[in-house]
């Protein structure tokens, strides 16, 4: 397994993360047994970065990393690291009420988690969103508190902008900025990512393949679940999604030259941009792991970057990432 490091402070991982969401929540109905085997086969190839959240499936995301880590073989365990995102509010029936950055909360939530992990620490520790009636220096503060007492190893911040970034920095160290960036999705690169390789910032990449839209595999005639959120997202309605999947079809043109799949080919672009971003695949089932990890075998010249970004012009996509009630908590979209 390739390997890259978070940052100037932060610690060596797998070149490609698993994002672990969708095994708990938010993509439709969920198979255990084969969550638990793709975690097993994540392990087995070398992955050794495993984010999660503890506001997945509530609680349910970082229980199933414990069961998958308990039942794995002892070296592979011993190497997995567990990125955590806290401080999101939610309710019985299952909604979002906002977010708690307090220090009293932080350090809550981090028990909470090391008991459901069955872990003495937690390798990465961030914020899911900026709580806005927080200031960051108080949440990360609280956090590098948890650092001094060994409950974490790294701080980390997730979806934040370029200001907010400083602010932290120049509290305590942090390895990375967790944020979404994808062929379809590269806001960052006029300000955030520029500002966090100023300061010595990995950035930890999710969303490369935009929830499924631009892996190849979806299609325009597909019925989601009604528990499946891309059902709101602005970039899977009517138009939008026909725009997006003329795009798909753009970049397929490229990858079948290549030989290779466009999952593969939108990763590999992700790769391409820098030996400090480590992107988050949301495999739920071996084969698409499996497709993902090709993604490290594929070599992109300045031609074939060329003409992936011609078939993919930069604010080429059409709907906004999230829905607007969502990008309002986007503290890196202000």
């Amino acid at each position: 397994m390739q390997t890259r490091t978070l940052g100037t402070t932060g610690p060596q991982t797998s070149a490609l993360g698993l994002g672990c969401m969708g095994m708990s929540a938010l993509y439709g109905d969920t198979d255990r047994s084969e969550s638990i085997a793709t975690l097993h086969a994540a392990l087995d190839a070398g992955v050794t970065l495993l984010d999660t959240g503890d506001f997945y499936g509530m609680g349910h995301n970082e229980l199933l990393i414990n069961e998958a880590l308990r039942t794995a073989p002892a070296a592979a365990r011993e190497k997995a690291q567990i990125s955590v995102k806290f401080g999101a509010l939610r309710t019985v029936e299952g909604g979002f009420t906002g977010y708690d950055g307090r220090p009293n909360a932080v350090k809550n939530f981090a028990a909470y988690s090391l008991q459901r992990l069955g872990t003495d620490h937690i390798d990465i520790y961030r914020i899911a969103r900026v709580d806005p009636d927080v200031p960051i220096e108080e949440t990360v503060g609280a956090i590098a508190e948890l650092v001094e007492a060994g409950h974490v190893r790294h701080i980390g911040l997730s979806e934040v902008g370029a200001e907010t970034l400083r602010r932290a920095a120049a509290v305590a160290p942090i390895s990375d900025l967790q944020i979404e960036y994808s062929l379809i999705s590269r806001g960052i690169e006029e300000a955030i990512l520029p500002t966090a390789r100023e300061l010595g910032i990995g950035v930890t990449a999710y969303g490369v393949l935009s929830r499924g839209l631009i892996s190849g595999h979806f299609s325009r005639d597909r019925k989601l679940a009604a528990n499946d959120f891309r059902g709101m997202s602005p970039r899977f309605q009517g138009e939008n999604l026909d725009r997006n999947l003329d795009l798909v079809d753009a970049l397929r043109k490229i990858a079948e030259q290549k030989g290779v799949s466009v999952a593969q080919t939108a990763i590999a672009w992700v790769l391409s941009r820098g030996e400090d971003i480590v992107p988050l695949v949301g495999a739920r089932r071996r084969d698409r792991l499996t497709e993902a990890l090709g993604a490290l075998d594929v070599t992109l010249d300045s031609d074939d970057i060329s003409a992936i970004e011609r078939a993919v012009p930069p604010g080429a996509a059409a709907g906004d990432r999230y829905p607007a009630n969502q990008m309002a908590h986007l503290d890196s979209e202000r």
